[in-house]
């Protein structure tokens, strides 16, 4: 009996050295997914903030944070704690296919475009859904410098940040360009609107990406007449050999200009493409791809430079730049548009 006892009394032990082991290892799983995972962005919004303090913040979006409590929530409650979309269908019931129009009623005031209508403050009002913002933004009231995007969808290399919800895109180059030249005291401001809502609610193709655009562009000329520089941020469509050059052992993104020969005031334009690019050539030759000129069938010719000489349409990288590189460009980039415009105001 004695015997017994022990074994069992030996046995009580075990489970509870093991017991308290498993603890442990369970609060040290769970402190180390508190100290990782606040620090991983969940969307493009803080993605961009995090960059825009610190060009290697986000470096640490690629700890991986499927650890114990992950697999642990997934297996109990059939949800994925770094999938937001598992959480609203396990609460709520969401469903991902609901229907456009659906959407669109949870949507708020937009505008719609009217070809009949001349005065930009007499449009109708629609609805638009949640937009990208840049969370670092500075309240600007008298900018020189106008960024915008007409081709908004246009997207960087995504494959180290796919499984963090982050897209690198046009838009968030115009935020890091803004961030730069403001911090070069050079008044910076990025169109805001959604140029994508706005043309699939106005039934618009990729074709009228310049008239939508344009909508957006007149009604900032009016309400900032003094703007000294207007820039159409694009990237290239070729792979990442042709859009990317290395100086002094960082990679860059290429830059490439374009201008539209088919209005009446195109060597305007011209003449400041080419100077932005010959003042980029001087300090880093491998920088820019030079200047295209545009006009003829197939082509919009115009990139709505018509609407003033100080209109500049810039391609910055390619499908497969990464972020990093995009970021290093706007480095340069804001450089020589300070120097540009100081140039214009000895003029």
């Amino acid at each position: 009996m004695t015997k017994r006892f022990k074994a069992k009394k030996h046995k009580k032990i075990k489970l509870k050295y093991l017991l308290l082991i498993v603890i442990i290892y369970l609060i040290i799983q769970l402190l180390n997914y508190l100290s990782t995972n606040v620090k991983l962005a969940t969307s493009n919004e803080e993605f961009i903030k995090f960059m825009l303090n610190d060009s290697n913040h986000y470096m640490l979006y690629k700890v991986n944070s499927k650890n114990i409590i992950h697999k642990i929530t997934k297996v109990f409650s059939n949800m994925d704690i770094n999938d937001p979309i598992s959480i609203l269908k396990k609460s709520f019931n969401y469903d991902e296919n609901t229907s456009l129009e659906e959407k669109k009623q949870e949507k708020t005031t937009f505008l719609v475009y009217n070809e009949n209508v001349e005065n930009v403050d007499d449009v109708e009002e629609k609805e638009e859904s949640n937009y990208i913002e840049n969370q670092s933004e500075t309240n600007v009231s008298n900018p020189r410098v106008y960024i915008y995007n007409s081709h908004q969808a246009e997207e960087y290399s995504s494959k180290d940040l796919k499984d963090y919800n982050i897209t690198p895109n046009v838009l968030m180059a115009s935020y890091f360009l803004q961030d730069k030249l403001n911090k070069l005291n050079i008044p910076t401001i990025v169109e805001k609107a959604n140029i994508i809502d706005f043309m699939n609610l106005n039934n618009m193709k990729h074709k009228d990406s310049y008239k939508a655009s344009r909508y957006f562009l007149e009604a900032t000329l009016k309400e900032h007449n003094n703007l000294d520089l207007i820039i159409d941020l694009h990237r290239d469509s070729l792979n990442h050999t042709s859009t990317t050059t290395t100086i002094n052992d960082k990679n860059y993104a290429k830059i490439l200009f374009v201008v539209g020969l088919e209005h009446d005031n195109y060597q305007v334009n011209l003449d400041l493409a080419n100077r932005l690019n010959d003042l980029i050539k001087a300090k880093y030759p491998t920088l820019t791809k030079g200047v295209l000129t545009k006009e003829g069938t197939g082509v919009n010719g115009i990139y709505n430079q018509d609407l003033g000489g100080n209109i500049v349409l810039i391609e910055c990288g390619g499908y497969e730049s990464t972020i990093d590189e995009v970021m290093n460009t706007t480095e340069i980039l804001s450089e020589i548009i300070n120097e540009y415009l100081g140039e214009r105001n000895e003029s």
